[in-house]
């Protein structure tokens, strides 16, 4: 998935948009200093920048990446929410703009959202299954999938970042959302209806794995060994 780069000198903030950007499968990576920032700034995917930073002027330092990234997504972050600032960040090169406090899930969707615009919607491939968030289409070995929107959200999160455990808690946020009230055990029920349509068997599976106690994974691939020459 892609990397999210966060400016924000608000440790608390910083980690709460580092977990739930991960909990989506990206790379989120932290910094408090313009300096640090401008370090990380070639191998990012998107820059979420707070403008009210101690050590650099914000708007002076979108300008600064506009030089070196003209075309990097960024979403910049604020406690000033009117409407000069607004338009004349827009006007210097931000492409969103969100005003603090602000929702956690917003955040994460206007970055997905920023990400489609510049890059188109990321297509997953593992073990044979290939799904399409664009169009929420999933196939498995060539074959399409016919999967509820629930179901898809699922998978996707399972399939986005393999080998990592999700508790049932986590996988109720990242798909069902924090305001769900139903019971954890509505993630069995869907890994289950989930398993039956990718002929998975949950005693050898060949795709999603239960770790008991704690929540369920997607298997990693196996690597491949190098043919010989």
């Amino acid at each position: 998935m892609s990397k999210v780069l966060i400016l924000e000198d608000d440790q608390q903030v910083a980690q709460l948009l580092q977990i739930a950007l991960e909990q989506k499968g990206h790379t989120a990576i932290w910094a408090d200093t313009g300096e640090e920032a401008l370090a990380h700034l070639p191998h990012a995917d998107l820059l979420a920048l707070d403008l009210g930073l101690p050590d650099v002027d914000g708007v002076q330092f979108l300008n600064r990446v506009r030089e070196i990234r003209p075309r990097l997504p960024v979403l910049v972050l604020t406690a000033k929410g009117d409407e000069q600032t607004k338009v004349y960040c827009l006007e210097i090169g931000a492409d969103d703009y969100m005003t603090k406090p602000f929702s956690v899930l917003e955040f994460v969707a206007r970055v997905n959202a920023l990400l489609r615009r510049a890059y188109g919607a990321p297509k997953i491939k593992i073990h044979g299954l290939q799904l399409d968030e664009e169009g929420y289409r999933a196939s498995l070995d060539g074959k399409p999938l016919k999967l509820s929107k629930t179901e898809f959200a699922l998978l996707r999160t399972l399939a986005s970042a393999p080998g990592r455990v999700w508790s049932r808690n986590e996988l109720l946020e990242a798909v069902w959302g924090i305001d769900f009230d139903g019971t954890d055990r509505v993630v069995d029920v869907y890994i289950n209806m989930l398993r039956k349509k990718l002929g998975d068997d949950s005693r050898d599976p060949r795709f999603i794995e239960t770790m008991v106690g704690v929540g369920y994974r997607m298997r990693e691939p196996k690597p491949q060994n190098p043919t010989p020459t």
